[in-house]
C-alpha cells in the first residue's frame, strides 16, 4: 500500500509532521493494507494567517482495489488531532464498504486494461 503525504507550508511546524502522521495513519488503516492501493494524505490550515480552533484540517483519501475512492475530512485544534479523526473515521467507513462486498459476495471490478 502506497501512502502519499500533502501539505501547505503552514502545517509543518516541525519536521517529523509528516512522518508523525503517516504514522498514525498506516497504524488505524493496517487491517486494510491487502486491499487498499493507495492511501492521499493532506492536512492544511483553513486560515494560516490567523490563528482559531478546530482550523486545521486533514482529509484522507483511501483506493480499495478494484473500488471507487473513499474519502473523509475531520477538523480540529492541532493537525494531529485532525489526522487522528480523519484516520478513525475513514476506517468506520472502510469497515461499512468491504462487510458489505464480504456479505454480498460481489468480486472486486476488473483493472481497467487500456
Amino acid at each position: 500500500m502506497q501512502v502519499q503525504f500533502n501539505s501547505d507550508s503552514s502545517v509543518m511546524g516541525t519536521a517529523n509532521v509528516a512522518e508523525r502522521i503517516e504514522t498514525k495513519v498506516r497504524d488505524k488503516l493496517a487491517r486494510f493494507e491487502e486491499r487498499l492501493t493507495r492511501i492521499e494524505i493532506h492536512v492544511h490550515d483553513e486560515n494560516a494567517h490567523k490563528h482559531g480552533h478546530d482550523d486545521k484540517a486533514c482529509t484522507i483519501e483511501a483506493r480499495p482495489r478494484g473500488g471507487r475512492p473513499i474519502g473523509v475530512t475531520e477538523g480540529a485544534s492541532t493537525v494531529d488531532d485532525a489526522a487522528r479523526k480523519a484516520a478513525t473515521t475513514l476506517a468506520q467507513r472502510l469497515d461499512r464498504h468491504f462487510g458489505k462486498s464480504n456479505r454480498h459476495g460481489h468480486d472486486p471490478r476488473p483493472e481497467k486494461v487500456m
